[in-house]
């Protein structure tokens, strides 16, 4: 079976916990600048790392004051903001075990989550979050407090912990090592109910430690700053988070990914953290900008863009050749340049994982002066597995396996891992966590494939695996990602288990819909008429012909349907970390589904 290992560039001999890194820079750079806190529209106010930990103790104190013991689970549910990194490490501090929840969770899976962890108390961030929690209260008996950031709670607990003495939480922290529980992050569920993932403090500590030293380039930068905007109930962020508090990286958060633009232009960030669809975004948002300057700009700005990427391909190759330099270095001057000014003018790497970005918008970028580095992990691997490094990048995989971490493919095309990020086990249910393990590996569910280098492709889900009426096994996932990197596409989902042919399910991106309408002469056509008008079909068979040249005939999407609503988390077919609930979508759209196959 194909298998790359790479041996940890850093030991485990460190004692102390997450929450000992602020803690490190106070006693060693107390004037270091460790998070800037919007204090309102374009304007940032700093907070050294002296003044962290003297909240963080403060806080924690309130936490003792309040009867939170050691091993004590709380919930968290808040949208991204400085708070909920303050809350993780007073929790940390203590000894208790921060249990992530998305903002957007029900009242069933808030239930559910405290009920599963044994929650003690929930820290929510505004009322409607609290009247969320007040409704899943029946039946939870180990639930003692609600606090409400927006309410002054988190005030309130630091003027209760006032009397609590230095030697209690100076005693309280001593008792706690690497091997103690940190956190339960719950998976998004696109099947079930939500396991909850069992994370160390090693397991954070020794993936983030071995992380940064490989990629010191970026976290070690002259001002490294991040400006964190994906959800904090996501271990991807969370993960990211902890990076910034060992490597003493400046960072902000803001709790809206669609206005991240204009944050970013003031904040400034050094490296970015997103999800593909944030990139897609942003080069979607700037070919709008250019379509609505005419024709002309439109052409100038895809010009550009096409010589950026092929900019890309031939340093891959090893060879840029003076034409093209000159043509990269007038596509600069005119376009590219505005780009990069536009994310805050100092971006020079991006990391992004869960799902593919697509080769074309990788070069695109890499082209216009941004590198995004491709990774893959799961919750179950504390985030990051595998991940491209600046020195060490291949775009297009998931790149080689994080020092300390091991990558193997098995003959059904699973990918295992093994490493020091790999999870504990899922909270009270061992034999789920048997089954997910196998001497010592933990099977993703995942397929890839290594090349000779070492480098990971992701080739699509083994529980998503389509098996056609003819026999044909179709892995949709990369169908899916070719045809979703259309601006004009939102959603896809492709379908065809037992049927004579693959066919999508696909929604419009309601942010773009209206520009593109009004770049191609439809404004005001009504909705029920633009999901069937020719002009909106014509465009997405562009995507779907672009995805299909990848594939087999047998495995190409013969048809599509362009469905009236986008898929949400509301609905129940997203996940709260925005995955689609396949199965969900396939009961749900089932008369959609069948009008495909009976038309034909």
């Amino acid at each position: 079976m194909p298998e790359v290992s790479v041996p940890p560039l850093v030991p485990t001999a460190v004692p102390g916990t997450v929450a000992d890194y602020p803690r490190r820079w106070a006693r060693t750079q107390p004037d270091r600048v460790m998070l800037s806190v919007r204090t309102a529209p374009g304007t940032w106010q700093e907070v050294t790392a002296a003044e962290l930990q003297r909240r963080i103790d403060t806080l924690a104190k309130g936490l003792l004051a309040a009867g939170i013991e050691a091993g004590d689970r709380v919930g968290l549910m808040s949208r991204t903001r400085w708070e909920w990194t303050l809350t993780d490490l007073a929790l940390w501090t203590v000894g208790a075990v921060p249990v992530p929840i998305y903002e957007t969770s029900s009242r069933d899976q808030v239930r559910w989550i405290c009920e599963d962890s044994g929650a003690v108390a929930v820290v929510v961030e505004d009322a409607a979050m609290t009247a969320t929690v007040s409704r899943a209260r029946d039946g939870l008996d180990a639930l003692r407090d609600v606090w409400q950031i927006e309410a002054g709670a988190l005030d309130e607990l630091a003027v209760a912990g006032a009397e609590v003495p230095d030697e209690e939480l100076a005693r309280r922290r001593e008792e706690l090592d690497r091997g103690d529980l940190a956190t339960i992050i719950y998976t998004s569920g696109t099947t079930g109910r939500p396991k909850g993932c069992e994370i160390t403090h090693d397991n954070l500590m020794s993936l983030v430690e071995n992380a940064t030293e490989r990629l010191a380039e970026i976290v070690d930068a002259p001002g490294a700053a991040n400006l964190v905007f994906l959800p904090l109930a996501h271990v991807f962020a969370r993960f990211i988070e902890v990076v910034c508090l060992h490597s003493g990286v400046r960072m902000g958060h803001t709790p809206d990914a669609s206005s991240v633009l204009e944050d970013l232009a003031d904040f400034r960030p050094t490296f970015l953290l997103a999800v593909p669809r944030i990139f897609e975004k942003i080069h979607t948002s700037a070919e709008q900008t250019a379509a609505r300057g005419g024709t002309a700009r439109l052409r100038l700005f895809r010009w550009a863009t096409g010589v950026a990427e092929d900019y890309s391909r031939a340093l891959d190759r090893g060879t840029v050749g003076p034409a093209l330099r000159v043509r990269h270095a007038v596509a600069d001057r005119l376009v590219l340049a505005r780009l990069r000014s536009a994310l805050g003018g100092r971006v020079d790497y991006a990391i992004s994982g869960g799902a593919a970005l697509g080769e074309r918008l990788g070069h695109v970028f890499r082209g216009t002066g941004l590198v995004v580095l491709e990774g893959y992990g799961l919750t179950e691997t504390t985030a990051p597995a595998t991940v491209n490094t600046p020195d060490m990048m291949r775009i297009g995989t998931v790149g080689r396996p994080l020092p300390g971490t091991a990558v193997r493919i098995e003959d059904t095309g699973e990918i295992l891992v093994r490493g020091v990020g790999v999870f504990r086990g899922y909270r009270g249910d061992e034999e789920a966590t048997r089954a997910a393990m196998v001497d010592g590996w933990l099977r993703t569910g995942d397929l890839g494939e290594l090349d000779d280098d070492g480098f990971l492709r992701i080739t699509g889900r083994l529980k998503d695996l389509i098996v056609t009426a003819g026999g044909k096994n179709v892995s949709p996932g990369p169908l899916e990602d070719v045809v979703r990197a259309h601006p004009l596409v939102s959603q896809c989902v492709v379908v065809g288990e037992g049927r004579p042919f693959v066919a999508a399910l696909v929604t419009l991106d309601e942010q773009v819909l209206p520009g593109w309408l009004e770049t191609h002469g439809l404004t005001g056509l009504p909705p029920e008429e633009v999901v069937g008008h020719p002009r909106v079909r014509e465009e997405l068979q562009q995507a779907v012909d672009t995805a299909n040249a990848g594939v087999s005939r047998a495995e190409s999407i013969r048809s599509f349907v362009v469905l009236p609503e986008d898929l949400s988390v509301a609905s129940g077919l997203l996940t709260p970390s925005l995955k689609v609930r396949r199965s969900r979508v396939v009961e749900e759209l089932a008369g959609q589904i069948e009008a495909i196959y009976s038309r034909r």
